[in-house]
């Protein structure tokens, strides 16, 4: 088949430089062939596809044929296809001379498939949209294309991976092929380039397999790239028909020796290029002989011409052979002469005598050594002659055993015929023909395990390769999931470094909003900006599917995430405090929160340690804290829990109501108004808190009931679920973790703990201590409700689990720690404050202000130290004698009062109370 002009560049290789034995050369014109050595197979198969290419690299193309289901006319279509290594990419034309292929297969998610039937040379390349059946000559031709296919998709995955990866060493085609062969060598062994040009450039040579029918190989449903890869053939035909490149084939000289000057090498070279010059001159003589030996063939008797080019063909290869061997012998005695008359010269130019005769008895002493080479070849040649008698001597003794054996296994060939022949004239009919058909059937049987062992090899062989494309696809899968883990990474810190630039824009409106001097259009522009901000709807965020932690209205546990305060300041604020910890869970979700929910989730059984004490403070994953919730309170309160002891105590409410029902009613609708399981009236959880609350009244009937009660069950509840836990989960809390009298009706334990607060902060802080007491503020109207309910309704939800996960296997030394660290974390912002006013509305929210809450945990937990249990026992018993001191002055001043108001009656007011009164009395 001749290849047309413009699929030149494809299909012809432009070889360089070969080896010592010639080079090519490509000549314009002229149909006649010159030189000595024509371009073998491998050098085509090896060439480069394209012009100007300096690395030869392999190419896979060939041709397959492709089966055509949905087409008009099913059946097998040959098609050449052809792989590009740039874009990865499967192409396939009708033939190799074609410009504009017919389709491509995009190799780099694709699997491929070797199934075992009645024609074993057909594999599936199956793609996400459609399966494409292939039929290749022969088995090993299929091997080849399955396993390169694999090598190249390979090559093609690992490379797009590689330019997504970061802080990665690129890995070369070679060695991903080094790569993927050592790791598949296991499951299915390379095959090797298929000998017989099915496979590779000089396929293209060859003419496709021709179908039955002539119009079964043109693609119908491609009319427009038929037309045009048939004009663009007929074109390539003409032009070659005026004018076709030849190769010719020039000899190149090997390099003589260096001799012992710079003249001797001239002299040397000059006689070396005679000498070829001759050689060449006589093998053209002969080429042309051989040439005009044969006949010349008429234009119509074409396939005699073809034969005839052929045997031609190996006739100038055979001269070709025997003319390197003849330049060979004449490169060896050109060496002999050179060597000869390098020595001569040296003798010659060699003034003194005495030098001469050095080089004499040096050359005495080469003949000596050579001559004593030769005694010792001599003898071996006599030892090997000897044993060369012996050995055919043995052979004759072998050859006459062997034809006595021979002899004598036909003797008992013609005796067991023999006794066939008798035995068979003996036997009955029915005995014969009943071996017979033993016979058949024996030789069937034989044929089946002959196929059944067929089959076992197919099968063994297609499992090889199917273990072996699992493997490679599972390897790529990696790469890409890698990839995409990276994409993912990359997403979220630009995502957080937005969040963040979101953050400080809002912070800037909220500073520009509080200026005093700002102009009132500047105002109302600030206002806009402030109210546009707000507006935005963060469910259209949510929606984007590549955002890692979208904020959402509610969190995990149903927390608002942005709060709907009354003050549009407040707004702002919330929606500054959601952006700064989206941002931070974005940041650090891969350092930090990973690792961590790795170590619970290898963590196990729960026992107390050390360990589990420093996971506890960095936080709980939500899916591991309701079971270490749950595992705090059973381990503290297993002495006084007991099976039915909570379905008694709601028998009891039942029965009986008790005097804090009424009080319990009421904080309802008020426990955590920012919770949507606790916004509704009909929400589940409200009826649960009930129960828990009326039934921890009747267990301990010294605290009864005490505002803050209902938040602190409420969170038990989000996280336990079941309200008997939550139970439970508040008896530890008021009897094991918290001291006796903390919810008591005079709460002296909250009082005592805001002095003691009080004197750690002096000494942690000493500095923001004293700017507070320089503007009398007194602290305990801040923290007295965070000793209370344990900072709900204080700090963010993200935050207080954290807190909660440390405090419940602690204790109340977890929240000082807390409280001094949220000062901490405060403390500049607070120290720029000079105004006694302002720094009371700062503390009002200033708690909302923490994002960060690696950091407050850090502080809590690093800079507090030291912080010990004992000094804490030591300063609440120091302080409690001292309350209790000031309260039995206080009853005596109260006693002393009432006597006073006995003795007096006109001063007293009837039926006058207050409405602080009644505060004090829901207190």
């Amino acid at each position: 088949m001749q290849a047309d002009s413009g699929s030149s560049d494809r299909l012809v290789p432009e070889i360089s430089n070969k080896s010592e034995e010639g080079k090519v050369v490509v000549a314009g014109s002229g149909r006649g062939m010159e030189g000595v050595v024509p371009p073998s197979p491998e050098d085509w198969e090896s060439a480069c596809l394209k012009p100007g290419k300096e690395t030869p690299k392999k190419k896979l193309c060939g041709y397959l044929n492709k089966f055509s289901a949905k087409a008009p006319i099913k059946t097998w279509k040959s098609r050449w296809f052809f792989y590009d290594d740039d874009k990865g990419v499967l192409l396939y034309f009708r033939t190799a001379q074609d410009v504009n292929p017919l389709g491509s297969i995009d190799i780099s998610s694709v699997s491929f498939d070797l199934k075992v039937g009645s024609d074993e040379d057909v594999f599936e390349i199956r793609t996400p949209s459609k399966d494409f059946i292939l039929k290749a000559v022969n088995k090993q031709a299929m091997m080849y294309w399955l396993q390169q296919l694999q090598l190249k998709r390979w090559e093609f995955c690992t490379n797009q991976v590689q330019s997504f990866v970061e802080d990665k060493a690129v890995l070369t085609p070679s060695d991903n092929k080094t790569q993927l062969n050592e790791t598949d060598a296991d499951f299915f062994p390379p095959v090797k380039t298929p000998t017989d040009n099915t496979v590779g450039i000089m396929a293209a040579s060859l003419p496709p397999p021709q179908p039955s029918i002539a119009l079964q190989n043109i693609s119908l449903k491609h009319p427009w790239t038929e037309i045009q890869n048939t004009v663009h053939y007929l074109r390539g035909n003409y032009q070659n028909r005026t004018d076709s490149d030849t190769f010719v084939f020039v000899d190149s000289p090997d390099n003589p020796e260096d001799g012992a000057d710079e003249d001797h090498r001239e002299v040397e070279a000059e006689n070396a290029a005679e000498m070829q010059k001759d050689a060449r001159m006589k093998l053209k003589r002969k080429m042309k002989k051989v040439n005009s030996s044969f006949p010349c063939f008429a234009e119509g008797a074409g396939q005699e011409k073809i034969t005839s080019l052929q045997h031609q063909v190996l006739v100038l290869e055979e001269e070709v052979k025997s003319q390197k061997e003849l330049v060979k012998l004449l490169h060896k005695a050109l060496e002999a002469a050179q060597q000869e008359k390098r020595e001569s010269c040296r003798y010659l130019t060699t003034a003194k005598e005495k030098d001469r005769l050095e080089l004499v008895r040096h050359k005495v002493r080469q003949i000596a050594e050579l001559n004593k080479q030769v005694d010792v070849l001599a003898t071996e040649r006599k030892e090997m002659k000897q044993s060369l008698a012996l050995k055919e001597e043995h052979i004759q003794e072998l050859a006459a055993h062997v034809q006595l054996l021979m002899d004598k296994n036909q003797a008992k060939q013609q005796v067991i015929l023999k006794l066939t022949e008798q035995l068979t004239n003996h036997m009955p009919e029915s005995i014969t023909e009943a071996d017979l058909l033993a016979t058949e059937t024996m030789y069937k049987q034989q044929e089946e395990m002959e196929h059944l062992k067929d089959d076992l090899e197919a099968y063994k062989t297609q499992n090889q390769f199917l273990n072996s494309e699992i493997h490679q696809v599972t390897k790529i899968w990696s790469k890409v999931a890698q990839r995409e883990k990276t994409i993912l990474m990359k997403c979220a810190r630009l995502q957080a470094h937005n969040c963040q630039i979101e953050s400080k824009y809002l912070m800037l409106l909220r500073k520009l909003q509080g200026l005093p001097d700002l102009a009132s259009e500047h105002k109302e522009m600030v206002k806009g900006l402030i109210q546009e901000a707000l507006q935005l709807d963060v469910k259209e965020e949510a929606e984007i599917p590549i955002q890692q932690n979208p904020i959402k209205e509610y969190d995990d546990y149903g927390f608002m995430t942005i709060p709907e305060y009354e003050a549009s300041e407040w707004k702002l604020l919330a929606k500054i405090q959601a952006l700064e910890i989206k941002s931070s869970n974005l940041l650090y979700q891969e350092v930090l929160e990973k690792p961590l929910s790795e170590k619970w989730n290898n963590l196990g059984e729960l026992s107390p340690s050390s360990e589990l004490k420093a996971l506890l403070r960095c936080g709980v994953p939500p899916e591991h804290r309701p079971r270490v919730w749950r595992w705090i309170v059973s381990h503290r309160v297993q002495h006084i829990r007991s099976p039915g002891h909570y379905q008694n105590l709601l028998k009891k409410c039942e029965a009986v109501e008790h005097p804090a029902s009424r009080q319990i009613e009421l904080d309802l609708p008020r426990t955590l108004t920012n919770n949507k399981h606790f916004l509704s009236p009909t929400s589940q959880l409200l009826p649960k808190l009930r129960r828990v609350l009326l039934a921890f009244s009747w267990q301990n009937p010294t605290i009864g009931y005490c505002q803050g009660l209902n938040r602190l069950a409420a969170i038990a509840l989000l996280v336990l679920e079941e309200e008997e836990n939550a139970f439970w989960c508040l008896v530890h809390i008021t009897e094991n973790l918290m001291p006796p009298d903390y919810y008591s009706n005079m709460l002296i334990g909250s009082q005592v703990d805001q002095r003691v607060f009080k004197d750690f902060l002096s000494a942690k802080l000493p500095k923001l201590t004293a700017h507070l007491e320089h503007h009398r503020i007194d602290l305990a109207l801040v923290t007295f409700n965070w000793f209370l309910v344990v900072f709900v309704d204080s700090l963010v939800s993200d935050i207080l689990f954290r807190v909660w996960d440390a405090f419940l296997y602690e204790g109340t030394k977890v929240i000082f720690r807390y409280a001094l660290a949220i000062f901490k974390y405060n403390e500049e912002a607070i120290l720029r404050i000079q105004d006694s006013l302002e720094i009371y509305q700062y503390l009002r929210f200033f708690t909302k202000t923490i994002c960060d809450g690696r950091k407050l945990t850090n502080i809590a937990f690093s800079d507090m130290n030291p912080f010990r249990m004992k000094l804490l026992r030591n300063r609440r018993e120091e302080y409690r004698l001292k309350l209790e001191a000031e309260m039995r002055e206080l009853e005596k001043i109260k006693t002393q009062y009432l006597m006073a108001q006995a003795e007096h009656p006109s001063g007293h007011l009837d039926g006058a109370v207050s409405e602080d009164d009644d505060d004090e009395e829901d207190i």
